[in-house]
């Protein structure tokens, strides 16, 4: 299998919205009552930089940061993808380390929201050493969210 990490195209985000992993799906419209097609484009148009993750030439993953406090350089990154995420974990995992160093030279706070019934995610992001918030109610639904950070 070929892992490559290439710049995040609108082209992208139809094939990885129509197969989004159930748990990113129910996120994304948990938070901001959006669609996965909705929620991809969204999330590529306000980010600083965006890449996509293709497993074999497939486009499989879409992830990036955006800025969203230009004087504290605080950043909110962000992954959205298909179920060949957890399929590929090992190759996903180490890439994700160097993504998340090359963040923390742009920004000094990464910090964004997950749902806290994804717990695959919450484990990734404890994995990668950010902290994560107590539960509270949030976004669309207001359904628990926990918001993790990770200082530069």
């Amino acid at each position: 299998m070929t892992v490559r990490v290439i710049e995040a195209s609108i082209d992208h985000v139809d094939v990885i919205a129509r197969r989004m992993r159930e748990a990113d799906r129910e996120e994304v419209f948990a938070a901001v009552g959006r669609g996965p097609a909705s929620a991809l484009l969204h999330s590529l148009e306000r980010s600083d930089f965006a890449h996509t993750v293709l497993f074999d030439d497939v486009p499989e993953l879409m992830f990036g940061c955006g800025t969203t406090n230009i004087l504290t350089r605080t950043g909110a990154p962000w992954l959205l993808g298909t179920d060949a995420l957890e399929r590929h974990a090992r190759d996903f995992l180490r890439g994700s380390l160097h993504w998340v160093a090359e963040m923390r030279q742009r920004y000094t706070l990464l910090q964004n929201v997950v749902d806290d019934r994804n717990v695959v995610s919450k484990r990734w992001l404890q994995w990668l050493g950010f902290t994560l918030s107590d539960p509270q109610p949030f976004g669309y639904e207001q359904r628990l969210f926990r918001i993790f950070e990770m200082k530069a």
